[in-house]
């Protein structure tokens, strides 16, 4: 097997267990507690809960459509992986539920544990460049058809699920219950995908270059790269030093530099993935 196989083989493998992941978010948290939050599974559960038309078929029967209607505006871009998660979860929610356990009743924990779960499973699909269709297709495609970005078409579509489960369930604290399961989940998401940030990346001006890279290159065993930059206010030519760090390191090296020069510019900002030598290697 090639390694693009495996590559391939190991992207639909994290693609399949993130899908399961979402459908278990559901099935656990927030479809027994009523929680709509947004989307496709939004709809979905005020089906479920107004003409008791399992969650899984109205899925599968908004974004097959959705689906298609994508390849014609959009093209095959997103393709087989789109189609694959959009059946799997379809499938999963309906053949899961009845082997899970509803942990909790209360509206409060499943909002926050559902986004939970449900961000963690997403994030695995998108990371492994696959999709679960959904709403994020349908705000594409009205992209594609009006002058609305993507972002506040979302908006727009997630907020009348929102308002439309409020009105079905007669209770405006399952809405907020709602909202606070997107912003959790959305948040996940980029975690997933961006890392935790645990490291930092250092952007250090100073008198005293040479002698800050040698001591962080020898006393730290840390890369430092150097790059062009230029005062405007002076317009003399300056060098800007670059080194990226744990978060554990970096006492270590505010307190070496200010040793060496007490007048260095220190600028620190935080990174979410490093792959490469001295952190993660590359998948």
């Amino acid at each position: 097997m090639t390694f693009l196989n495996w590559k391939t083989l190991r992207e639909y493998l994290l693609i399949l267990i993130g899908v399961l992941l979402t459908a278990a978010g559901l099935d656990m948290f927030l479809v027994p507690n009523r929680i709509a939050a947004g989307g496709v599974s939004g709809i979905a559960t005020i089906v479920y809960y107004t003409a008791h038309v399992p969650v899984g078929i109205t899925m599968l029967a908004i974004n097959i459509p959705l689906f298609f209607m994508g390849i014609r505006r959009l093209g095959m871009s997103f393709g087989v992986r789109s189609l694959f998660g959009t059946i799997i979860i379809s499938l999963g929610v309906d053949l899961m539920a009845p082997f899970l356990p509803v942990p909790t009743r209360d509206p409060l924990l499943a909002s926050i544990y559902g986004g939970i779960v449900v961000g963690i499973g997403i994030g695995t699909v998108f990371r492994n460049r696959g999709t679960t269709g959904g709403t994020d297709l349908a705000a594409a495609i009205v992209n594609n058809y009006a002058r609305v970005s993507v972002g506040v078409a979302l908006f727009i579509i997630d907020a009348s699920v929102i308002v439309a489960a409020g009105i079905a369930f007669g209770s405006a604290e399952l809405a907020l219950y709602a909202l606070l399961t997107i912003f959790l989940t959305a948040r996940v998401i980029d975690i997933v995908q961006e890392g935790f940030g645990y490291a930092k990346a250092a952007l250090i001006i100073s008198q005293k270059n040479r002698e800050v890279a040698d001591a962080i290159l020898s006393r730290m065993d840390r890369g430092v790269t150097s790059l062009q930059g230029k005062g405007m206010y002076t317009g003399q030519g300056r060098d800007v030093l670059l080194s990226v760090v744990t978060r554990a390191e970096i006492s270590t090296l505010k307190e070496l530099v200010h040793t060496i020069d007490p007048d260095a510019f220190v600028i620190l900002t935080d990174v979410h993935e490093v792959l490469g030598e001295g952190f993660k290697k590359r998948l």
